[in-house]
């Protein structure tokens, strides 16, 4: 396999910055937060990954207040230009407003930056839930937004649940101009086979389409746990109905912190990946996202 990894998606962040960290404890998908409800740098990041083999990495908004959303993207990239880290940013725009334009134009500014993400994801489960309605994908100010990502050339991180993903199809299907990138794979709660189902279900109706690709990341979050099961489960799977130049894998640290080590977790997927050929493994670790998120 080629030599480095690009991690797609993780996190560095200032506590104080980020409202779900301040006050008292509210319940959360990835289970209680206390050990990671303080600063994560970059310093940290890079010893926590420094036997992993990465070599670049992509930072994923971390839901700063809203009308910070400027301020999150000019501190990445004032972390970048100090340490090298991270390589490529994935900032945070509000795709309910009427027009998305005057936030992506401040955005622009900023030379690492090449998608956004508002989480859209709605379960039954109210700890799951992020997005105000389970419809809320096909809201007509998010259509009308997303479709003006083209004229940015930035892409979309789309997170949704399995039941979500045939309005999470048609969004896509209006936009092939546009790259999307399912976060967490689809979010996968658990291994029971109606759940199992479900999911596949869910990627199937996303897979026609071209533009959308899929974060082999976050396998932990609804287990509290590294799973070397699960993961090879969702590699497999991915790998079939979506296809290795379509995913690609993202730590998801230091939410993942929680219940492992980074290189135990890296060390399941490349278990999960060692009946793949180089080209396919090269693929999942590094070609995709680098070919998506284009990281410096």
């Amino acid at each position: 396999m080629t030599s480095g990894i690009v991690d797609s998606h993780f996190h560095i962040w200032r506590q104080r910055d980020l409202p779900w960290l301040d006050g008292p404890m509210v319940p959360r998908i990835f289970g209680p937060y206390e050990p990671i409800r303080r600063d994560y740098p970059i310093e940290e990041f890079l010893t926590d990954q420094e036997a992993s083999g990465v070599d670049k990495a992509v930072y994923v908004q971390t839901n700063w207040a809203k009308e910070h959303f400027e301020d999150e993207v000019a501190w990445v990239q004032a972390t970048a230009e100090r340490t090298g880290w991270p390589h490529a940013i994935v900032g945070y725009a509000d795709m309910t407003v009427e027009d998305v334009r005057p936030q992506l134009d401040r955005l622009r500014n900023y030379p690492l930056l090449r998608g956004v993400r508002m989480q859209l994801h709605w379960h039954e489960t109210p700890e799951y839930r992020f997005a105000s309605s389970v419809r809320q994908v096909l809201d007509p100010n998010v259509r009308a937004n997303v479709a003006r990502l083209k004229d940015y050339d930035l892409t979309f991180d789309l997170q949704l649940f399995p039941g979500q993903m045939a309005d999470g199809a048609e969004l896509v299907a209006e936009n092939p101009d546009t790259q999307f990138i399912l976060t967490h794979t689809g979010m996968l709660t658990g291994m029971d086979p109606a759940t199992q189902d479900a999911w596949q279900a869910g990627l199937r109706k996303l897979a026609p389409y071209a533009n959308l690709s899929a974060k082999l990341s976050g396998l932990g979050t609804f287990l509290h746990r590294n799973d070397p099961a699960m993961i090879d489960y969702v590699v497999t799977n991915a790998v079939e109905i979506l296809g290795s130049d379509r995913l690609m894998f993202g730590s998801n640290f230091p939410i993942e912190k929680l219940w492992t080590d980074h290189l135990t977790m890296v060390s399941s997927y490349r278990d999960a990946t060692a009946k793949y050929d180089d080209a396919t493994r090269a693929a999942l670790f590094r070609g995709t996202a680098t070919r998506i998120y284009r990281p410096v």
